[in-house]
This record gives structure tokens, C-alpha cells and sequence, in this order.
């Protein structure tokens, strides 16, 4: 299965819809971590998703170091995300993401970001000011275009209000969650999910207006890797596998489990790429973010863009009929 490459309004090169994320990168090690860049790139993995808070920049050290010594800059698409909250101060705001995104060209050794996202939102900041912001980051062609992430139907329609009024470029791309499990909690604070028959309404408004979807955490944190199970869910010690347990771990979504472990096993796939496919699948225009540590796992995400799901498999996997 080869890749498969979407357009962004503002980006100005193909973007592949398995994005491969950066934060499992460092400089302790670096060998493997530009070994694993090599892979996906190798595999037609152009586009990274990267933060300036990711291991307090260091991945971002690392994937601009990459880009650098490889000569990929004009190959490769770049997706930032800045204006994440420290230490419970909210920093949507116009000086902490023009802050943020300067320092993340600076630490990556590059002068633009083909694909700015706020990686929060905080809805007690006027949208105007943020716009007026990041156009000015595009004007200036530091970004070349912007998001949100973890930012409702709401927000983004009221931006986009904003800026079409005044002729600046409008939100073009948002990155909440969406998987095929539903959250019964919120894994970090400000995060927001679109997962689930409950949020049916968020995800019609993105199908009516065409805007690109970039969902983090496609694998529910892991809970489609087959390593969690009911009888298990008390057994886990690592921080994040708690996490998951405590995000994901309730019977509605180990019934979708078990439905797509028997749908996996008819179509001779893998678990995990059923999860992937439930995504990619959907209605929306989706580039499904991901973090392969391997560059098998990477080709594995690959692979799932082959998979193809009925509407009625769709609906089946997600609880909504009993018969597919």
C-alpha cells in the first residue's frame, strides 16, 4: 500500500493522511530517532506533527536537526502547535503564541511552519485578537496557515466569522480527538473530543464545511493495541497505560473492542488498523496523527488507509445498530 496525500488550504504541498508525530524523538537518542524519521519518510511520510512543548522543545531540536541534515525541508510538511497552558496559567493569547511560534523556528533552524495550531483554546479570550495574531504570522510568512486544536465547532465558527469579515484568512484545519472509542473522561486539561454518537453534531458541522481534520490519539491512547482487556484494567503500573485505563477503560467501548477484534479477524487485518480505518473512514476530510515508533508500525498505519468500511460496519463498530 503506498501513501495517500490530501489537500490544506494555505498548505502548498500534498499532505500524506497518516501524519507521523515527534514526540517519542530526543536528543539522548538520536541515532534511533533519526532512524525512524528516515523510515518514515522512506515510506511516504511527509508530514510531521511537532509542539513546541514536547519534551520542553527537544523534539523539536531533534526534527529540525533532521529536516536540516537530510536537505527535506521543501519535501516535508510541518505541523506546529503552540499555546499550551504551564503551570495553570492559560497562554491563548496573542504575545504567548507569537512567542511560541518563534521559538519554534528557532529550535527546528527553520523560518516557517507550514501548519500553525493553537493547542488549546480558552473560551474567556475574544477570538479577534487571536486571529488578528496568527494572520499576522502568515502575513509576515512565518506560518503558512493555522488551527486550532482541542477547539470546538463553536470557536472555530465564530473565528472564521472574524476573519472572513475582515478579509484575513480563515481557521483551515482543527485537531481534536476522534476514535472509535469514546472518552469518558478527559485524558489533559482543555482537551476536547469528538468521538461518539453525542458529538454527531460537531463532526456534521465539519462535514458541512469542508474543513480538514487532523485527530490526535486515532488508537485511544492505546486501547486498540490489544494489550487491554477487562479482567486487566487493574494491573497496568506506567503512567500512561493508566491513563488510558482510566480515559477509555468502560464497557460501551470494550463491546466496540470486541467488535473490532471479530471485524479485524473477517477482513485479515490487524486490531489496530480496524481503529485507524474507523477513522480514516468517516465522512471527514482526515489526516489521522500518529505515533509509530517503528518504521513497521509506520507502514502498518499505512496499510489501514486500504482498509474499506461499509456505513453500516461504520455504525456497527460504533454501537449505533446491532446487525452489519
Amino acid at each position: 500500500m503506498t501513501m495517500e496525500y490530501g489537500r490544506i488550504t494555505g498548505v502548498d504541498k500534498p499532505v500524506a493522511r497518516i501524519v507521523q508525530g515527534t514526540v517519542m524523538i530526543t536528543t539522548q537518542t538520536l541515532d534511533t530517532s533519526f532512524a525512524l524519521l528516515d523510515a518514515v519518510f522512506a515510506q511516504g511520510g511527509t508530514t510531521f506533527d511537532t509542539a513546541e512543548n514536547y519534551r520542553a522543545g527537544d523534539c523539536e531540536r531533534v526534527f529540525g536537526r533532521w529536516v536540516r541534515e537530510r536537505g527535506l525541508r521543501d519535501d516535508v510538511v510541518i505541523i506546529g502547535k503552540g499555546a499550551h497552558p504551564y503551570n495553570g496559567r492559560q497562554r491563548v493569547t496573542p504575545a504567548d503564541l507569537r512567542a511560541d511560534a518563534e521559538s519554534s523556528l528557532n529550535r527546528m533552524g527553520i523560518d516557517r511552519i507550514d501548519l500553525y495550531l493553537l493547542h488549546r483554546d480558552d473560551l474567556t479570550v475574544p477570538v479577534g485578537p487571536i486571529v488578528e495574531a496568527l494572520d499576522a504570522l502568515r502575513t509576515a510568512g512565518k506560518i503558512g496557515a493555522y488551527g486550532g486544536s482541542n477547539w470546538s465547532a463553536a470557536r472555530l465558527a465564530e473565528a472564521n466569522d472574524y476573519a472572513g469579515a475582515r478579509g484575513m484568512q480563515p481557521f483551515v484545519a482543527s485537531s481534536p480527538n476522534f476514535s472509535l472509542a469514546v472518552q469518558v473522561q478527559t485524558p489533559w486539561e482543555g482537551c476536547l473530543s469528538i468521538s461518539g454518537p453525542r458529538a454527531a453534531g460537531e463532526r456534521a458541522w465539519y462535514v458541512e464545511h469542508g474543513m480538514a481534520l487532523l485527530p490526535w490519539s486515532s488508537m485511544a491512547g492505546g486501547f486498540f493495541s490489544g494489550r487491554f482487556r477487562r479482567d486487566n484494567v487493574h494491573t497496568f503500573d506506567h503512567e500512561q497505560d493508566r491513563l488510558c485505563v482510566a480515559t477509555y477503560g468502560v464497557e460501551p467501548n470494550f463491546r466496540r473492542l470486541d467488535r473490532a477484534e471479530a471485524l479485524a479477524r473477517e477482513k485479515g487485518v490487524s486490531l489496530p488498523q480496524i481503529a485507524t480505518a474507523y477513522v480514516l473512514n468517516s465522512p471527514l476530510d482526515t489526516f489521522a496523527l500518529t505515533g509509530a515508533s517503528s518504521g513497521a508500525h509506520f507502514g502498518e498505519n499505512v496499510e489501514a488507509l486500504a482498509v474499506r468500511l461499509t456505513d453500516q460496519e461504520m455504525a456497527w463498530l460504533d454501537l449505533l445498530v446491532d446487525e452489519r
